[in-house]
């Protein structure tokens, strides 16, 4: 079991980047009490082998293994991107249940296109500046199951 504050670190720098990357889908989330944990636990947890094709997770993988969690977390971000404009027109329950269960016909130039997109730094920090002490800045309350 993955201890709770650590995870919910990661949520809270994820959220960091997601509100300067994402803005208006970011505010659309919120006013929807979208949070990350709905989604961001099984595209974490699996390495994206569940929610991706299996040829696109392995080259997510490919760049995790070489960048670390980081990446992880900028492909979710990459994701939302690439759907920014399907999610904003989106409910909570069909938001969940599409980023629960994404297209399978997702293009590979596509997303990682998104991805390149996404910049990981806040405030002049990056990821690893800011995940250690984004849960105490951030006032991100997972949803209750």
């Amino acid at each position: 079991m993955v201890p709770v504050i650590p995870m919910l670190t990661y949520f809270a720098a994820f959220e960091v980047f997601f509100e300067e990357n994402l803005p208006k889908l970011f505010a659309h989330f919120k006013n929807n009490s979208l949070t990350p944990d709905i989604y961001l636990i099984d595209w974490i947890f699996t390495l994206y082998s569940k929610s991706l094709p299996l040829d696109l997770a392995c080259r997510v993988w490919d760049v995790f293994c070489r960048d670390g969690d980081e990446f992880l977390f900028r492909t979710a971000l990459g994701v939302l991107k690439l759907y920014e404009d399907i999610l904003t027109k989106m409910d909570f329950i069909h938001n969940a249940q599409f980023l629960t269960r994404l297209p399978e016909d997702i293009s590979a130039d596509e997303l990682f296109s998104a991805i390149s997109n996404i910049q990981m730094h806040s405030k002049n920090r990056k990821w690893a500046q800011v995940r250690p002490n984004a849960i105490f800045n951030s006032g991100f309350e997972p949803c209750a199951f």
